[in-house]
């Protein structure tokens, strides 16, 4: 792991029972409601050790029903909230919680009736919810420079790994993720909930899925020096989360 210090270990406990699958993702211990990180075994970098982050209670209170005008998108009132009420924390537990809320909000049932795929029901949003809960302590900084980065920016790979799915279930959970709800009106619910995480959701993939996952990125960032950095690095760190399945029993 490429790091600056040593790191202490992270515990927390979330309203949500996690899998104990997660336990097979090295350096992160689940026992119910109560998960541990070890940054030095789960992080493959981990160099800048805080996160911009607002309360959820607050942004559900002040950014879940805003909206857009002819003259101010609702990105640019995103940044303007961000830049006017997120405050920095080297708590990693912290943006744990906060992560759970911003993707229990996201992967709620309600949009399974519109998304009409009868591959994906409430167990698929649990898992959704849970990568999500992990993916928010990826980061990347505002010179574009990825400085945290664990197996669960990864999405394919590390759900197919903690949920024993196979390629053709993973490859639709993956579509889920990245664009099954991506019209208009989710994507806008997800420039108001990651506010929460300051900054908005960039997927690391190009022009069609390839496992490469993503991370909530400040805005402002030259996304350039992010795909660059990931493109250098992400075959090697696809396959220490791919070596984390567990064969399929005959």
């Amino acid at each position: 792991m490429n790091v600056q210090t040593s790191p202490k270990l992270v515990t927390v406990d979330l309203p949500e029972a996690f899998d104990p699958r997660w336990n097979r993702i090295p350096g992160i211990s689940v026992n119910g409601h109560t998960i541990t990180v070890d940054p030095e075994q789960y992080f493959f970098k981990f160099t800048e050790h805080t996160w911009l982050v607002i309360p959820w209670p607050q942004v559900e209170r002040d950014m879940l029903d805003a909206r857009e005008t002819a003259d101010r998108s609702l990105e640019q009132i995103a940044l303007d909230y961000i830049r006017a009420n997120a405050t920095r924390t080297d708590d990693a537990a912290t943006v744990l919680r906060i992560g759970w809320e911003v993707y229990r909000y996201v992967f709620r049932e309600e949009h399974l009736t519109d998304l009409g795929l009868p591959g994906i029901g409430p167990e698929q949003l649990r898992m959704l919810r849970q990568a999500g809960t992990f993916m928010a302590l990826n980061k990347v900084e505002l010179t574009g420079e990825i400085s945290v980065i664990g197996p669960a920016w990864f999405f394919n790979s590390t759900t197919r790994a903690v949920f024993d799915l196979t390629d053709t279930q993973g490859d639709l959970l993956d579509e889920v993720y990245h664009g099954g709800w991506f019209n208009e009106t989710r994507r806008l619910e997800l420039v108001r909930a990651h506010t929460a995480l300051g900054g908005r959701l960039v997927h690391g993939c190009q022009s069609v899925p390839d496992q490469t996952g993503g991370a909530v990125v400040p805005y402002g960032a030259p996304l350039e020096r992010f795909r660059a950095e990931l493109a250098a690095m992400k075959h090697e760190w696809i396959a220490a989360v791919e070596a984390c399945r567990v064969p399929a029993s005959r």
